[in-house]
């Protein structure tokens, strides 16, 4: 019942029956079968079907969900079977004839294995595997790899000398799809049994026949292969059921499989701890990326930050009432940035951007914004796209179509590029531009002068500056990174790392354009929930005590350094860039993203979620890294012979990753 791909398939009905109903009904039909079992699970969703099994007449035992090959052996001690026949319980046209020749074959030739599948020649849905009980205690003892105990049966492979015979149908039609992983698969199979009068004991044959006369009837399944689970992981598997039901597949374009690896990126996890993620399949891996998007400086699971969440939860999170939280990480962020006077609270970067628009357009009377950098999905930024849809390429995500923005819109945020201010003068003459909203540092650093220029421009001409810092706030300073350069704005923003993992964001600003607020509407009911600045309180009081901005630095630079010692070891061309704690690297040349896609491929082959950046936090530790660069090396090793000749398509087990932003088909 609780498959990843299709939940509850084996519930499934075709007419009157459900897919194990009908299944059983033929699995009685093999005269060398003495007896059917069914092993299912002892999850709590495997209720309701292990109580339908037993309305049925229908033999049943329940064991582990995860660990299939030890519910395999226990069915076998409790049968006190000699020989096994394994029959997956989505293939509902398995056919009888076939299950008595592939146990005709193991008992006649004597071997330890016999199946139709090695190699496939029939439809995929008609496989069995026939081997005996003493295999199959011996799998059980041995097999230790996730895989192997998820499969039954591929652990066999591996043991050497196994006896294995093979029947095959004299036509290859392994390429037909008779299985029900996927909702696509059900239509199928609701299509063949309906035109078959929904006759539960109906041939292979004669759904071969069938395909012929009615090939419409194959269609929606078509383009999907054999055995693809075996070959995806459960992240994987959820994956695909996401993309179906969720535009895009999930809520962050960041976090998307395609944005890292297609087709082989884990997606989900289970639980993380310090820079350590578990994905579903409970699998470790090191995380040497972008940890949560840059989200936790302190690393995963911080034990202060989490009890101080706790207590929160524990008071209660919400009521008619205000938490005297916000108040006090108001102070907070003031005492940190003495230039400011107030403070608005929210709960994303994408909402605290919209939010300083509101107030910096009420407070100037101007509309017209000119903008460097990313700042969220809101209307507002967009809408410079409007122009030109290529406006915003150079601004971190290439490839925005302003789809849904009112074009009403066009002709009011203004991009510009950093470092180039008399650019910015002439844009600000020309358009009369009332808002520069800028990162201060992302890729490069500013030129000498360069922002104390911008603030003098805004001086001169009433302009509000804002400086948009929910990506580098907290990374160079306890606080925001214009502190480093000594230049102030007239608002700034904080997120990602000011919560460590909890959703809490930050608009603070001078008085005079921060009471604007007041002159417009801008309100939002889980703004007022307790745990995020709870969890930012603590997350700044541990940044303190631990000055957490000098040690990311620090790290950040030797990755930096090591990187280009491991490219020049290799005869590599590589540039890096971005602030110190938030490094990545890129390769030189038409290849970037294949060797992109092949250095995640291959990390994560050794244990480790990595691409070309490194959002570092204080779990990072120097151990980790010096394996994390060691496996590295391998890589670039990898990468050198694709230089020199190699084809590094060859290499890759899937499609080359994603960039900018593409709509997914």
């Amino acid at each position: 019942m609780g498959s990843t791909r299709f939940p509850a398939k084996v519930m499934a009905r075709f007419g009157n029956l459900t897919l194990i109903e009908i299944l059983f009904k033929r699995l009685r039909q093999a005269t060398t079968l003495d007896g059917i079992l069914v092993a299912t699970t002892r999850a709590k969703e495997d209720d309701r079907f292990a109580r339908f099994l037993g309305t049925k007449g229908i033999p049943l035992i329940r064991g582990s969900r995860e660990d299939v090959l030890k519910r395999y052996a226990q069915a076998a001690r409790k049968t006190r079977a000699d020989v096994v026949v394994r029959i997956t319980g989505d293939c509902p046209l398995v056919d009888p004839k076939i299950v008595d020749a592939v146990v005709h074959a193991y008992l006649e030739k004597g071997v330890d294995y016999a199946s139709n599948i090695n190699p496939p020649t029939f439809p995929d849905g008609l496989d069995v595997e026939v081997f005996s009980s003493g295999l199959l205690f011996r799998m059980d003892r041995q097999a230790k790899d996730p895989s192997d105990r998820e499969h039954v049966t591929t652990f066999i492979q591996k043991i050497p000398q196994i006896k294995t015979a093979n029947v095959r149908n004299p036509t290859d039609l392994s390429i037909e799809r008779w299985t029900v992983d996927y909702p696509e698969d059900l239509v199928v199979l609701s299509g063949i049994f309906q035109a078959l009068q929904a006759d539960p004991n109906v041939s292979w044959r004669t759904v071969t026949n069938l395909r012929t006369a009615r090939p419409d009837l194959f269609l929606p399944n078509r383009g999907m292969t054999r055995n693809c689970g075996a070959n995806l992981g459960t992240g994987q598997k959820l994956w695909q059921r996401a993309r179906k039901i969720i535009p895009g597949g999930n809520m962050l374009l960041s976090k998307r499989a395609e944005m890292f690896l297609p087709e082989q990126w884990p997606t989900y996890f289970s639980r993380a701890q310090g820079c350590y993620v578990w994905d579903l399949d409970g699998k470790k891996y090191a995380d040497i990326s972008v940890m949560g998007v840059g989200t936790n400086i302190l690393g995963y699971g911080h034990p202060q930050v989490d009890e101080a969440v706790r207590r929160a939860i524990r008071k209660g999170n919400m009521s008619t009432l205000n938490c005297p939280e916000e108040v006090l990480l108001a102070e907070k962020l003031v005492e940190l940035h003495p230039w400011a006077e107030m403070v608005r609270l929210a709960r994303s970067g994408g909402e605290a951007n919209a939010i300083a628009i509101r107030i910096a357009r009420a407070a100037s009377g101007k509309e017209k914004v000119a903008v460097c950098g990313y700042h969220g999905w809101h209307d507002w930024y967009l809408s410079a796209n409007l122009a030109d849809d290529r406006n915003l390429d150079g601004h971190l995500l290439p490839g925005l179509e302003p789809r849904g923005i009112p074009r009403k819109l066009k002709g009011t945020v203004f991009p510009f590029r950093y470092n180039r201010f008399e650019e910015l003068e002439r844009l600000v003459q020309r358009e009369g531009i009332g808002i520069i909203k800028m990162e201060v540092e992302r890729n490069e650093p500013p030129r000498k002068g360069y922002l104390q220029k911008i603030r003098n421009l805004c001086n001169q001409k009433g302009i509000v500056l804002i400086f948009d810092e929910c990506t580098s706030g907290f990374r160079e300073t306890l606080g925001g990174l214009h502190k480093k350069y000594g230049v102030n704005p007239d608002m700034a923003m904080f997120g990602k790392a000011l919560g460590n993992g909890y959703a809490i964001t930050a608009v603070v600003g001078r008085r005079a354009v921060m009471e604007a607020a007041q002159s417009t509407f801008i309100s939002s009911t889980f703004w007022t929930e307790r745990i995020g600045p709870a969890a930012a309180l603590k997350t700044i009081e541990v940044m303190a005590a631990e000055k957490s901005w000098e040690k990311i630095t620090s790290v950040g630079q030797e990755v930096t350094r090591q990187w280009h010692r491991l490219a020049k070891k290799h005869g590599l061309n590589i540039q890096t860039m971005g602030l110190p704690s938030l490094t990545s690297f890129a390769f030189k040349g038409t290849r970037h993203q294949i060797y992109k896609t092949l250095v995640t491929q291959e990390m994560l082959a050794r244990g480790y979620l990595a691409s070309t950046s490194v959002y570092v936090s204080l779990a990072h530790t120097p151990g980790l890294l010096r394996g994390y660069l060691q496996a590295l090396n391998k890589v670039f090793d990898l990468i050198k012979k694709c230089e020199e000749g190699a084809v590094p398509e060859k290499f890759l087990k899937g499609p080359v990753a994603q960039t900018g932003f593409r709509r997914l088909n």
